[in-house]
């Protein structure tokens, strides 16, 4: 399952504030120009024609590839000349799968990840019939960027190799802080002070905080008509269940799969589970949680979060309050991150690994020559490389980022600043200088960190900070051990299967989930029935597949 979904990039790209998407401008996403280069990045010597290559690419809005800054860069860098096959947004994935029908397709395919990718069955099935190319050697010989960080990333060579050890492709690995910790809850911390309420703690305190919110006239204007605490429906950290489960059991938002001693297991069977839905349903009983939160979407949710009579927005869900607020509002800094709670046992956050999807953006097919394989292989590395990245992602250096000046502030505690963006002018045209998210190729944490941002975390100039200091409060508090479902390679055999019964058992988790909270089941009269209802849907069976899954591809990346 994709670690950044479409909702919550489509939310990040709309807002072009968080560092992890890009603008229009191409200089929205984090990347560092540190390191040297290496031989695969050294400007092409020879004086030979150059090779012409054909790629299937996405072109977004303010970008024309074939005039491009960063295509002009690249080809004369290593002597190639590229034959773009450009399509648009809209139907991509479609296109991309009668592009592989026809027979006539091109030498390459580099994509742009949330817009659409190859998925792993794509590549297990397209790599076995010969139609995607294995990249080892090349990699082996023309790539030591790549080589070096699959070798000093464990995570990035498993999701990058399939059970029988090919790599078919090259995925975008961006290790977005904020977004690892998707589930976080922001309070209203000025209703906290005009009430002499302190940041609650633990889920008692916290449902004494909603009642107060709920009961005693928070926003002062004669009027009960607070909401304690709301949310949405989508996959961006907006449903409330995993922040309020979390202090219980081990809520992660997606599977609502535990992992213990290299063991995969159904946290929604275990008794904490029926605890934390207790718990959630005492609130909801209480009038202390909205009900649209459980069927309302973002739009909805920032009509209360934006209402225009009065601040009525008590808590709101979510990876960042932008979602419920606009950041240009007088109520933007009215809300602020609450901590994990601590229940009676545990105090979880539900963490995944940053928006880093599963699958390939970038592959070479059967129809390349090998001085294009070759070629194709060192762009890729000189992806891997902070220059590369950023100006492929964000842009040239000059145009869409600088060096940083004295005394700018890098993103990350204690991290030297490298890259100053360049911030676009009003009515200023595209600039055209790199390839946005097709550029997405090797982003990982210290790389991120490492871009210049103010200090004031309230100017929406620099949101980045405000989130990246929310999270420090989450990091850390997931559980040691985490299933890695986003790097899993399910046996094709077994692929049909295992999707049919994960969105079935996720189904069933979500509904009895919701009736239970709202009073439609019981917790005690219908749990064993509950219970039985998912060993009725194979749960069993799911979490055999899924434990075959992991053993294989830990296998396959050791």
């Amino acid at each position: 399952m994709k670690k950044a979904t479409w909702s919550l990039l489509s939310v990040l790209l709309v807002l072009s504030l968080a560092l992890a998407a890009c603008s229009s401008n191409n200089s929205g996403s984090n990347a560092s120009p540190s390191q040297g280069e290496s031989a695969s990045g050294s400007p092409a010597e020879s004086s030979s024609k150059p090779v012409e290559i054909r790629v299937f690419a996405v072109q977004e809005q303010g970008i024309d590839l074939a005039t491009n800054k960063y295509t002009q860069h690249v080809e004369e860098k290593f002597n190639i000349k590229f034959k773009f096959e450009t399509i648009p947004s809209d139907g991509a994935k479609e296109k991309r799968q009668i592009s592989l029908a026809s027979g006539d397709y091109p030498d390459a395919y580099i994509l742009t990840h949330y817009i659409d990718q190859f998925s792993q069955s794509d590549l297990l099935k397209f790599g076995q019939q010969g139609v995607i190319v294995p990249l080892n050697d090349l990699i082996d010989q023309y790539a030591p960027n790549v080589k070096a960080a699959f070798e000093s990333n464990a995570d990035l060579k498993l999701l990058n190799t399939a059970p029988d050890g090919n790599i078919y492709g090259l995925g975008a690995y961006t290790q977005c802080f904020h977004c690892s910790y998707p589930n976080k809850m922001w309070i209203n911390t000025k209703w906290l002070e005009a009430l002499s309420l302190p940041m609650p703690t633990t889920p008692e305190e916290f449902k004494n905080v909603l009642k107060a919110f709920k009961t005693q006239d928070p926003n002062q204007n004669g009027k009960a008509d607070e909401v304690a605490l709301s949310g949405s429906t989508e996959e961006f950290g907006v449903r409330v269940l995993p922040f309020l489960m979390n202090p219980f059991v081990y809520n992660d938002d997606r599977n609502y799969l535990n992992f213990s001693n290299g063991k995969v297991e159904s946290a929604a069977i275990k008794p904490e589970w029926k605890d934390g839905l207790a718990y959630v349903k005492s609130l909801y009983d209480e009038g202390l949680i909205d009900p649209g939160a459980f069927t309302q979407n973002a739009e909805a949710f920032k009509k209360i979060g934006e209402n225009a009579d009065a601040e009525i927005l008590g808590a709101g869900a979510g990876m960042h309050p932008a979602i419920f607020l606009n950041l240009d509002g007088a109520r933007a800094a009215d809300y602020n991150p609450v901590p994990p709670l601590q229940g009676p046992n545990v105090s979880f956050a539900t963490h995944d690994n940053g928006g880093v999807s599963p699958g390939a953006k970038f592959v070479i097919t059967n129809k390349a020559s090998e001085e294009a394989k070759i070629a194709l292989i060192k762009l890729a590395d000189y992806m891997y490389t902070p220059e590369g990245q950023t100006n492929g992602a964000n842009g040239m250096k000059g145009i869409d980022w600088e060096d940083p000046a004295p005394g700018d502030k890098a993103l990350g505690e204690n991290v030297e600043p490298k890259v100053k963006p360049i911030p676009g002018k009003q009515g200023e045209p595209p600039r055209n200088a790199g390839w946005s998210g097709m550029g997405h190729f090797y982003m990982p944490k210290d790389y991120r960190d490492s871009w210049v941002q103010g200090t004031d975390i309230y100017d929406p100039a620099n949101y980045e900070r405000r989130l990246y200091e929310a999270t420090l409060k989450y990091e850390g508090r997931e559980p040691q051990e985490l299933f890695p479902i986003w790097s899993l390679w399910v046996d094709p055999a077994t692929l049909d299967e295992s999707s049919m019964l994960q969105t079935n058992i996720r189904n069933y988790i979500e509904q009895n989930a919701l009736q239970f909270v709202t009073g439609n089941k019981d917790l005690d009269k219908d749990w064993d029935s509950y219970v039985k209802g998912l060993e009725n849907l194979k749960l069993g069976r799911y979490l055999e597949i899924l434990q075959s899954a992991y053993d294989a591809s830990a296998k396959a990346g050791s």
